[in-house]
């Protein structure tokens, strides 16, 4: 495989190097900001090879490749674009864009991903701790069995448990940074809360907690171990005071007292009101969860298996880190996590659609999609399988769901618990107790069971092998035509029909002096009539402004056009105004492109006169014929 290839397709198809503001990836997505998306060729970027997906979430557009291979296309791409990549994206201001529920998660997923790593070694190696210490062997332990183990059960649960007892930290480090704070100080104070002097979090009710006494003002000296809420609390506020003692400190005196002055106030804040606050807080909310969960018991198991999927969509899974984190670290009283679980069944359900696909289907390129991202889900990253798959073929994802539902119902009326977090899907085991270990197999079988099974009837009953190959006939077909018309254009003239109802006047009448001045291509102005405008000959949208008063079309033979709705339009910012073609679409002649309110238009203070030019003849010789009225089958201009 050329990845050096791939890299320089990747970069044409989305825009060139100017258009790309940084590159990073994750686990199996390519993750670009855009500098415009309308850009992107998201049919070219899917014929690249090895891609599996292509999506645009919150402004970032995201090329599915796959583990292992997405790291090298990355690296391949940033070489290739050198000193022109901006910062990664995690370096970037926080976008003010999407609802108040959006930019949370964003947030709890730009804090949490990159703690992951750390996370799921601790709860692997708890896992692999559980395997030698509970009773497999005729009701005994692999440690009592075999006592020269015990050395090595004591070191890996002392090394599981690390980062768990030491979460405030990590999270402290990771939060801080996110808001806008030393992640350094974040550290400091995630180690202030875990302090061996204090009271153990786990001991809390046990043993009584030390108190400090100052003047007078009795504090309880109660460590934070394996909480959550409190220390993302903790770092906004210790961020805020630090930011904003930088704007109000002398320089000469801004490194010595900023720090000080930060830890001091925070760490005060959160022993007094913050940390018990937020402590009770986390514990509420882990106990509601459980007892939801519990009451709920079969039916709210399937319920959320059935609806996992969806929420993977919208990206707000990432959010559920800091409540399993919650669940498992507080597992004496919660008995552990089911979300792991769910998740289990749900990524062994995607796997299975996809396999039953892969012995279904004829299409090479999707048998070689499938049979890397099946096993890909199978092991717990369904990303491939999903957006390269299932939600393509459509049927086969509501297989999917259908098969988790069934699963995560079953997990649910046998209390399948999780006690440590991993890799979810089939390695999921060692994150279970070894009581649990036959009922999280039979989970997963019936999962993949009722998805292949389901992704094979519906394959036969809604014909999706034919809509496949149909598929790709009427692309073939689209092709050809294209280069039909192509090879047309270029050896004749090409008509040109006005894009709107209303009346016609040449360019140089237009009531805005830069497209009078002929400036931006020679063409018409139309008065219209009414808002809607029409495709003027046969093309490809090559240009959607953001705002979407102005749409550019590129003709077979390389001419390009320009449409402009209304005067200082730009100004409106898209309100209004209704797209109902893409960057890339191929559009016919009377197909309608736009729509736009007039009256909102003139109420706003604008005009509604509409410019319709030829930003680039490519040699040809443009021959202009308005009239005083025309609708979209009038012909108005020629290109000779």
């Amino acid at each position: 495989m050329d990845y050096a290839k791939i890299a320089s397709q990747v970069i044409e198809n989305v825009g060139g190097k100017d258009n790309i503001k940084s590159v990073q990836h994750c686990a199996t997505r390519l993750r670009l900001q855009l500098k415009n998306n309308d850009l992107r060729d998201e049919d070219a970027v899917s014929d690249i090879e090895g891609v599996k997906g292509v999506f645009l979430t919150q402004s970032q557009f995201q090329i599915i490749f796959g583990s292992g291979l997405v790291n090298l296309v990355c690296d391949e791409v940033q070489k290739q674009l050198g000193g022109d990549v901006g910062p990664a994206a995690d370096d970037e201001p926080e976008e003010k864009k999407g609802n108040v529920i959006q930019r949370l998660v964003k947030m709890l997923s730009d804090i949490f991903v990159p703690i992951i790593p750390a996370i799921v070694a601790g709860g692997l190696l708890m896992g692999l701790n559980n395997i030698l210490t509970s009773g497999l062997l005729d009701g005994k332990s692999i440690i009592e069995v075999y006592p020269q183990w015990q050395g090595l059960a004591t070191a890996i649960n002392t090394f599981a448990n690390a980062p768990f007892t030491f979460l405030p930290v990590l999270i402290g480090f990771s939060a801080t940074k996110k808001f806008g704070g030393n992640p350094y100080l974040g550290a400091a104070m995630g180690m202030i809360m875990v302090h061996p002097d204090l009271l153990n979090a786990y001991s809390i009710g046990i043993a009584d907690p030390p108190i400090w006494n100052i003047f007078g003002f009795e504090i309880e000296a109660i460590g934070y171990q394996g909480t959550v809420l409190p220390v993302l609390a903790v770092a906004f506020i210790l961020a805020t005071i630090e930011k904003k003692l930088h704007k109000v400190t002398p320089t000469w005196l801004d490194n010595l007292t900023t720090p000080l002055l930060s830890i001091i106030v925070t760490s005060f804040l959160t022993f007094i009101i913050v940390g018990p606050v937020l402590r009770e807080a986390g514990n509420l909310l882990a106990a509601g969860i459980t007892w939801l969960y519990n009451t709920l018991g079969f039916i709210g198991g399937g319920l959320f298996g059935l609806a996992y999927a969806p929420i993977c969509l919208t990206g707000m899974h990432h959010s559920f880190i800091a409540i399993e984190t919650q669940l498992i670290a507080d597992v004496a009283h919660t008995g552990g996590s089911f979300i792991f679980t769910t998740a289990s069944m749900n990524n062994v359900a995607q796997g299975a659609a996809v396999l039953a696909v892969l012995f279904m289907t004829k299409n090479e390129k999707m048998k070689s999609i499938c049979s890397a991202s099946g096993v890909s889900a199978l092991l717990g990253i369904t990303e491939p399988a999903m957006f390269g798959v299932t939600l393509k073929l459509k049927y086969p994802f509501y297989a999917a769901i259908i098969g988790s539902a069934v699963g995560s119902a079953y997990c649910a009326a046998t209390k399948v618990l999780a006690q440590a977090l991993g890799a979810a899907g089939i390695p999921g085991f060692i994150s279970m107790l070894p009581k649990d270990y036959p009922n999280f197999f039979i989970g997963l079988i019936l999962s993949m069971a009722v998805s292949a099974v389901l992704t094979v009837i519906f394959w036969k009953k809604f014909h999706l092998g034919e809509e496949e190959s149909g598929a790709k006939k009427a692309e073939e077909t689209k092709a050809e035509t294209k280069e039909i018309s192509e090879t047309k254009a270029v050896e004749g003239p090409e008509d040109l029909y006005s894009p709107m109802k209303g009346e016609v006047l040449p360019i140089d009448q237009s009531n805005d002096a830069a497209f009078a001045s002929k400036a931006m291509g020679d063409g018409v102005a139309i008065n219209p009539e009414e808002g809607v405008i029409y495709a003027p000959a046969d093309g490809k949208i090559s240009l959607v402004f953001p705002t979407k008063h102005a749409i550019g079309i590129t003709l077979g033979s390389g001419v390009e056009l320009l449409i402009h709705a209304g005067i200082d339009t730009v100004k409106m910012e898209g309100e209004g105004f209704e797209l109902y073609v893409d960057a890339g679409d191929q559009v016919k002649k009377g197909d309608k492109l736009l729509s736009f309110d007039m009256d909102l238009v003139k109420k706003k203070g604008y005009q509604t006169q509409t410019m319709f030019l030829v930003a680039d003849a490519n040699g040809k010789a443009l021959e202009v014929t308005p009239a005083q009225k025309a609708d979209n089958d009038q012909k108005i201009m020629t290109l000779k």
